[in-house]
C-alpha cells in the first residue's frame, strides 16, 4: 500500500444519492472534496473567479455571483466557449483540491465527491466508489425535485454515461436503494476493509 491516504472517488447518476453517502463517510471521520461545492464557492458572491469569468463572458456575472442562465446562454451547445470557461474552471478547483489534500495528508482515506468522475476522468484517485439505485427509486427521488420535468430528466439523463455502465467501472457500489441503515452499513464495511 501506498504511503499517505487512498484517495477513493464518489460518483453515480442523477438522484443515486451520492450526496447523501458523501455525507454517510463524512460522519465517519472521513475528509470530503466536493468539486460542485468548491465550483460553487469560487463562482458565488466574491468569488474568486469572477473577474476571469466576466472578463471573458461579459455580462455573465453581478453582485451574487456568475449568473447561470446569462453564462449557460453564452457557452450552450458552443464547444469553444465552454472550452474557455474550463480554462478558467478547471486549474482553480485543480489548487482547491491540492490544498485539500495537503490538509488531510495524514487521513487513511480521503473521499472527492465527482458527478461527472467517469465522463471527465480523474486520474488523481486510486478506487471508485459508484452510488446506485434500482430505475424506479431514482425516477422517483429525480422527478420530486422542484422544478424537474420529465423532459429535463430526459436530457440529464442522456448527457450521464448509464447507471450500469458506472458500476461496471466501479471498485465498489453502494445500493442506495436499500433503508438508510443498510447503506449506512455499506460505508461503514467498506471504509473498515479500506483501513484494515
Amino acid at each position: 500500500m501506498s504511503d499517505g491516504p487512498i484517495l477513493l472517488g464518489l460518483t453515480g447518476s442523477i438522484g443515486m444519492g451520492k450526496s447523501t453517502v458523501a455525507q454517510m463517510f463524512a460522519d465517519l471521520g472521513v475528509p470530503v472534496f466536493d468539486a460542485d461545492a468548491e465550483v460553487r464557492a469560487i463562482q458565488g458572491p466574491g468569488g474568486s473567479l469572477l473577474g476571469a469569468i466576466e472578463a471573458e463572458f461579459p455580462g455573465s456575472t453581478d453582485e451574487n455571483g456568475v449568473r447561470r442562465e446569462a453564462l449557460g446562454a453564452q457557452v450552450f451547445g458552443d464547444a469553444e466557449a465552454l472550452a474557455r470557461l474550463e480554462a478558467i474552471v478547471h486549474p482553480a478547483v485543480a489548487a482547491k483540491r491540492r490544498e485539500f489534500l495537503l490538509r488531510n495528508m495524514d487521513a487513511p482515506v480521503l473521499l472527492f465527491d465527482i458527478p461527472l468522475l467517469f465522463e471527465k476522468g480523474a486520474d488523481y484517485v486510486e478506487r471508485t466508489v459508484v452510488v446506485s439505485a434500482p430505475p424506479e427509486v431514482q425516477r422517483a427521488r429525480v422527478l420530486a425535485r422542484f422544478g424537474m420535468t420529465e423532459e429535463k430528466f430526459a436530457a440529464i439523463l442522456a448527457a450521464q454515461m448509464p447507471d450500469a455502465k458506472k458500476r461496471e467501472r466501479a471498485d465498489y457500489v453502494i445500493d442506495t436503494g436499500l433503508p438508510l441503515e443498510e447503506t449506512r452499513a455499506q460505508v461503514r464495511e467498506l471504509l473498515a476493509s479500506l483501513i484494515a
